[in-house]
């Protein structure tokens, strides 16, 4: 119920052009709002757990829900830059993120039989939330236009929290303050050294692929795809990046996570690989796709792993701070892909950067210690 409307963020692209026309902005400054929601969504996050146990969860999720659907509005009547940062950018993104973690780590105070299948489809619906809003968006804007598509976007975010919370409620469970510890030990040192091993895959994984689900149309027309294959291929793109996240929670109920993760990154290498070596319209969007969902898997399996090496009641401090890797990732190499582009016309050294980074991921990953359940 949250997280469908949340993944809109990734739909934001589809707003850029409606929003400069009606709101006289340059594309610089709809990037500024785009980079605030994504740092304010990870600053919800990571202080997320600080709340808890300070107020009933159901309240606190209706209160964050109803902060990013206020955040909606005001950029539905937005008049110009200020509006629309405070309001897309800070609220929506602040409001998300809290609530997104909160929501999480309910979740994981559940017993279940497979805690990374879970988690897995709780990161899976991002990218599928994205994949609804858009072509609902384009048809919104076309025929009722951007103020009242925002409004709309805000009712759904209004009544999604509230029956979030709603179902919150009747589950009856409060998370409290996290715990330290590692699952397998309680080694502080070998609790440090698992966090920012998987920081550090998650972060090389995140970088190439959301260098992809950022310009994958743009990469795919530099490659001499056509217009409609670029559509059709970021469209295609998408829905495996949601498939893989699934499928990496998946994995981990069932293998290590050094194994999994490594894997992954490998996937994704492979990826790089193919686009270097075999440059062209044709294999493009098949070797996008195995960089996406290298991503992809290690986002579902990241968010599965924590339940391997963590207790449940850390969840949440643990997956808010993992998931500042994703900020940085989205301010690191897709800018770097576009400066690259600038500067050569293609984007090869963009996507040999990246196919390090999946190289350095393997060697990073298969460190990872081998706990049994």
């Amino acid at each position: 119920m949250l997280n469908l409307p949340l993944g809109s963020l990734y739909a934001y692209s589809v707003f850029l052009a409606p929003m400069e026309r009606e709101l006289g902005l340059t594309r610089a400054e709809l990037s500024i709002v785009f980079a605030l929601a994504t740092i304010a969504f990870t600053a919800g996050m990571m202080g997320a757990p600080r709340l808890f146990g300070r107020a009933p969860v159901p309240a606190l999720v209706a209160a964050c829900a109803a902060a990013a659907a206020g955040g909606i509005a005001l950029a539905a009547v937005a008049r110009g830059f200020v509006e629309l940062a405070l309001g897309y950018g800070l609220m929506f993104g602040l409001g998300g993120g809290v609530s997104y973690i909160l929501v999480q780590q309910v979740v994981n105070l559940l017993q279940w039989r497979r805690p990374g299948l879970v988690n897995g489809y709780i990161v899976s619906l991002y990218p599928i939330g994205a994949m609804i809003a858009a072509p609902v968006f384009g048809w919104a804007l076309e025929r009722f236009g951007l103020r009242a598509t925002l409004g709309g976007l805000a009712a759904t975010m209004a009544v999604t929290g509230l029956a979030t919370a709603a179902l919150i409620a009747r589950v009856g469970v409060a998370p409290r303050r996290p715990a330290a510890g590692v699952a397998t030990t309680r080694d502080s040192a070998l609790q440090r050294f698992v966090f920012w091993h998987m920081w550090l895959v998650f972060l090389l994984a995140a970088a190439a692929g959301l260098t992809v689900m950022s310009q994958a149309a743009g990469i795919i027309r530099a490659y001499g795809g056509a217009a409609t294959v670029a559509l059709v291929g970021t469209t295609a793109i998408t829905g495996a990046i949601a498939a893989a996240r699934l499928t990496g929670g998946w994995l981990i109920d069932r293998f290590p996570p050094p194994y999994v993760m490594a894997g992954a990154q490998a996937f994704a290498l492979s990826g790089t690989v193919i686009l270097t070596l075999w440059p062209g319209s044709i294999l493009s969007i098949p070797a996008l796709a195995m960089i996406g969902m290298g991503y992809g898997f290690i986002s579902g399996s990241t968010a599965g792993a924590i339940t391997v090496y963590w207790p449940k009641e850390a969840y949440g401090r643990v997956a808010g701070n993992l998931y500042a890797g994703w900020c940085l990732a989205a301010v690191t190499l897709p800018v770097l892909a576009g400066y690259l582009f600038d500067l050569t016309g293609g984007y090869r050294a963009a996507i040999i950067v990246a196919g390090a980074g999946n190289l350095l991921g393997i060697l990073v990953a298969s460190r990872l210690p081998r706990p049994s359940r």
